[in-house]
Parts: C-alpha cells; sequence; structure tokens
C-alpha cells in the first residue's frame, strides 16, 4: 500500500492494519519529513484519543491527513505502533 499526496509518497507498506477503511502505517514506514504536528485530537469511544498530523508537500498544506493513536485502547491494539 502506498500514500502519495501531491506527487509525494508520504507511506509505503506491505504492511498495513485496516480498520473502518483506513490504512494505519508502521511508524517505520512513514516519511515524516512531509508531517507538521497538529493540535487536533478527537475521542474514539473504542479506539481512543488519535492525535493528528497536517501535510506539507511542495508548499501546500493538507489539515488534519494523517493521525495516530499513540495509547490505543485494548479493542485497538492491532493499530499500536501505527
Amino acid at each position: 500500500m502506498k500514500a502519495v499526496w501531491n506527487g509525494e509518497v508520504i507511506a509505503e507498506s506491505d504492511d498495513t492494519v485496516v480498520v473502518e477503511g483506513n490504512h494505519y502505517f508502521p511508524l517505520t514506514d512513514v516519511n515524516e519529513s512531509f508531517l507538521k504536528k497538529s493540535a487536533k485530537t478527537t475521542v474514539c469511544s473504542w479506539k481512543g484519543t488519535a492525535n493528528y498530523y497536517d501535510l506539507r508537500v511542495a508548499g501546500e498544506k493538507n489539515s488534519g491527513a494523517a493521525w495516530y493513536y499513540a495509547t490505543p485502547k485494548d479493542a485497538a491494539k492491532n493499530i499500536a505502533g501505527r
């Protein structure tokens, strides 16, 4: 699976986990140079608190385009480290 935005590969892996139609990439397979931490968070009743990143590529910004669960709840342990 490959995540591409604005012509750049943001993440690429053969080891993604799909939850609710979203692919969760191992952190080691994400190109963090395109990510800028956002203050945005959301809470899912069964996954926990999501922390967001904005994508920045070639001077363009895609707000809240990437997220992760730093400490997922037990029901979502399969996305820990993704």
